[in-house]
């Protein structure tokens, strides 16, 4: 599953660069789309991002694409890999700028941890 954005002026740090917390916001929205789509039925909870390094500085302007694809799933939980690519303003090429795995929980009412049901395939 893909999604985009445009980084905009709202997005930036003090140094005019995609503040790295929009980033993760993002990342996390987006991989719980692609989860929330696979598994309807069920809560799903973040558990873990595995890995939070930011390889390259984005600006303004920038269109990002986030690759979400299904890597796992266990008794109660779910992994996908998720990866960040940037076009920035005026350039024809994507970078890959961020990288991670991203763990969600199925839960009850209760915040309690339930099976997952098998998921449902996304064309």
């Amino acid at each position: 599953m893909d999604n985009y954005c445009l980084v905009r002026p709202e997005h930036l740090n003090h140094h005019n660069f995609l503040f790295g917390g929009q980033l993760l916001k993002w990342v996390d929205e987006y991989s719980w789309l692609a989860a929330a789509c696979a598994y309807p039925k069920s809560v799903l909870v973040t558990r873990a991002m595995d890995n939070i390094s930011f390889s390259h500085r984005v600006g303004c302007g920038a269109i990002l694409r986030f690759n979400i694809e299904w890597k796992k799933q266990g008794y109660s939980s779910v992994t996908y890999e998720t990866k960040v690519y940037a076009t920035e303003f005026g350039e024809s090429g994507e970078i890959l700028i961020f990288s991670t795995n991203i763990t969600f929980v199925s839960v009850d009412t209760e915040g309690n941890k339930m099976a997952l049901p098998h998921r449902r395939c996304i064309v």
